[in-house]
């Protein structure tokens, strides 16, 4: 099931359009103020988001700067041609004037849930029970979130799109040493031990396998 965000302080609008989007199987999330979405997505992940911009507190150009790897969809009254290539320029994936053809406004949602299933699909490693999303840069076991430091997200990422491979330390250090320019062979065997320490808390499985003498790789086990 799909969930959409509905950030407007428009009660009836935002009444109205939770109850014809659950009539059509997404689940609602809702805010009613900028400062109130800000912290909801810090908490949150919805699939989509409907952006109106005259919002109490924050705007909703503000608003926007902080969304990252959610498509939004502006839902506002302004019509000036300019406002709508900004927002587009900006991050937004679409822009709906008020009032709005419901009929409309569903039909771009799902063309932008289709679009964001493609790109999720590319975009989001998985390997039993982890997944790692590589534009928001998180990581689950179990559906739980798991704190990595930018060493061990970028040894984890390289693990799991090389699943079947031996990682050697010299090709691990190359390819991480972008990211994380401070990890070094002294100190890669410390990462993955803590990397592995946090997996098995959430998972209570080691994935991580040490290949004597060669490098690492992940184990179904």
């Amino acid at each position: 099931m799909n969930t959409i965000a509905i950030i407007d302080d428009d009660m009836y609008i935002g009444d109205m359009l939770e109850e014809i989007l659950k009539k059509d199987g997404y689940a609602i999330l809702r805010a009613y103020s900028g400062t109130e979405a800000i912290y909801m997505l810090s908490e949150q992940h919805p699939d989509l988001i409907l952006l109106d911009l005259m919002l109490p507190g924050l705007s909703g150009e503000e608003v926007l700067q902080h969304i990252k790897g959610i498509p939004v969809i502006i839902v506002s009254a302004k019509i000036d041609v300019q406002d709508k290539v900004n927002l587009l320029l900006n991050g937004a994936v679409d822009y709906v004037t008020k009032p709005f053809d419901i009929k409309e406004l569903l039909a771009r949602i799902t063309v932008q849930l289709r679009k964001n299933l493609v790109a999720n699909e590319q975009i989001l490693l998985k390997f039993c029970d982890i997944e790692l999303n590589t534009v928001t840069r998180t990581v689950a076991a179990n559906s739980v979130n798991i704190h990595l430091t930018r060493t061990e997200y970028a040894i984890l990422k390289m693990l799991m799109q090389n699943p079947n491979q031996v990682i050697t330390k010299s090709a691990m250090l190359d390819e991480i040493s972008i990211d994380t320019p401070d990890c070094i062979e002294s100190s890669l065997k410390v990462h993955i031990s803590n990397l592995r320490k946090k997996l098995r808390e959430v998972s209570g499985n080691d994935y991580i396998e040490a290949v004597w003498g060669i490098g690492f790789k992940l184990s179904k086990i």
